[in-house]
């Protein structure tokens, strides 16, 4: 029962560690005072992607071809860039936040994982191991890698300047949108 939770624990953990969701969810936070929120939405997203994956394995891929969720993915995350720098350049003297950090950690994880190698990882564990340890052990990894994530999105934005963190997160979020598209 034990491996049940550990074997998916560290095999998502090392998967995720550094996987584009991350850097995501890192950006995302520098972005927002309220990391709560962030954190919640994230969460939740996680729950819904990868628990669906644990409850119908890899059914999900067999209704959506994985290159449209992908390509889907990767136009959001260029629109998402673009309207990032476009709004530093029209509000370069304002703070920029979110309306809703909350929908922009879901809507972002969501669309990631779908397909992601976390997600199809939880579905093929959940076929060998017992589904609900396997839930618990990669909610855990995934909620662990995203508090870190958004720890470091706040540390990195009490030391850099806004406007230089706006101009990063708009060009990571583009290249990350045209890496769905090479990929």
């Amino acid at each position: 029962m034990i491996a049940d939770i550990l074997i998916p624990l560290a095999a998502i953990g090392l998967a995720e560690l550094g996987d584009k969701t991350q850097i995501s969810i890192l950006l995302l936070s520098s972005r927002t005072t309220r990391h709560l929120h962030l954190l919640l939405g994230v969460f939740l997203a996680f729950l819904t992607v990868d628990g669906i994956a644990i409850l119908v394995g890899s059914w999900i891929t067999s209704i959506l071809p994985v290159s449209w969720l992908k390509l889907a993915s990767g136009v959001i995350f260029i629109v998402f860039g673009l309207f990032t720098l476009r709004s530093h350049e029209e509000k370069a003297e304002s703070k920029l936040r979110f309306n809703s950090p909350f929908l922009s950690g879901f809507a972002f994880v969501s669309m990631m994982e779908w397909g992601d190698k976390t997600q199809i990882a939880s579905a093929l564990f959940a076929a060998r191991y017992d589904p609900w340890m396997v839930l618990i052990g990669t909610m855990t990894a995934l909620t662990l890698l995203s508090v870190a994530a958004i720890y470091l999105g706040k540390l990195i934005l009490s030391r850099i300047d806004r406007r230089t963190m706006i101009k990063v997160a708009g060009t990571a979020f583009v290249l990350i949108g045209i890496s769905f598209f090479l990929v």
